[in-house]
């Protein structure tokens, strides 16, 4: 196992811990955190229940914290690592951004910006997905089955 798939899986599993947050604050279960020069410099998760937004989710709300440690817009320098596919809203922020790498867990079928055909991120951004997918989508179908058992 080389030094980047360790490193990429633990900051992975800071974001999952995260996720877990989101969860227990009855949030849908998604957390991100932004890494800069081998450093967690942002941390977030799901929020859009608790801010009546939709539009903080996890990365939203990671972009924001990242660029306010960072004192600038632009996380050139900087990895997302996100539980879930990032949304087109997400991945366009991260575009404006210039985030140079995202990694992320589960792909979302249905919302998740690999299934556009024209290219959102930023074109220097490198992506990979899968990264703890399963136990990130198994997060996902926990908390939307007990949602759903609640009706």
């Amino acid at each position: 196992m080389t030094l980047q798939v360790q490193s990429d899986e633990y900051f992975m599993k800071q974001a999952f811990r995260e996720a877990k947050v989101a969860f227990e604050m009855d949030e849908i279960p998604v957390g991100a955190v932004v890494v800069c020069k081998g450093q967690v410099i942002a941390r977030a998760h799901n929020l859009t229940e608790r801010l009546n937004d939709v539009t903080a989710h996890a990365e939203m709300q990671a972009i924001t914290a990242a660029a306010d440690f960072l004192g600038g817009k632009y996380l050139s320098k900087c990895t997302l690592y996100v539980t879930l596919e990032p949304c087109v809203m997400c991945a366009g922020a991260l575009a404006w951004s210039q985030i140079s790498k995202i990694v992320f867990g589960a792909y979302d079928k249905k919302k998740g910006f690999s299934l556009i055909e024209q290219p959102i991120l930023h074109p220097k951004t490198i992506w990979e997905g899968g990264l703890m997918g399963n136990e990130s989508a198994e997060l996902l179908q926990r908390f939307f089955a007990e949602k759903r058992k609640d009706k």
